[in-house]
């Protein structure tokens, strides 16, 4: 007889939305606080383009995401909007391109005074996709 035990879930903050808000800058909402060091560590972040890897994509749309390919901080930076430690804004030092579609990809980003989560933030209600403007 086989017995089933759900994977234990760790609590870890998702990510709400991810919009563009100017041509080199996306603001991310989470539904949770975070820890400040998980989410503004520019490396847990991955944006994926249905064109590969160009303007503010790090990876293209079959390709796995890996350390190699995380937005480096040559790319762009991530800093909080407010004390809420639920908003964010990526700025990169370059611009997004226009009709490309983009989708944004959080992953190790942990709850506020914890540490350790190694799987992604984001889930089906995420609205982690947007058009390039």
């Amino acid at each position: 007889m086989f017995t089933y035990y759900p994977r234990q879930m760790v609590a870890h903050p998702i990510l709400l939305e991810a919009r563009q808000i100017s041509s080199n800058q996306i603001l991310m909402t989470y539904d949770k606080p975070t820890d400040l060091a998980s989410a503004t560590n520019v490396s847990n972040y991955w944006i994926r383009s249905n064109m590969g890897p160009v303007g503010i994509a790090s990876v293209g749309m079959k390709e796995a995401l890996t350390a190699e390919n995380a937005i480096r901080p040559d790319m762009g930076m991530i800093a909080p909007v407010d004390n809420s430690k639920m908003r964010f804004v990526i700025t990169f030092r370059v611009n997004a391109m226009q009709g490309v579609m983009y989708t944004v990809l959080p992953c190790f980003v942990n709850l506020e005074g914890m540490s350790g989560f190694m799987g992604e933030n984001w889930g089906p209600n995420s609205k982690n996709m947007f058009i390039g403007m």
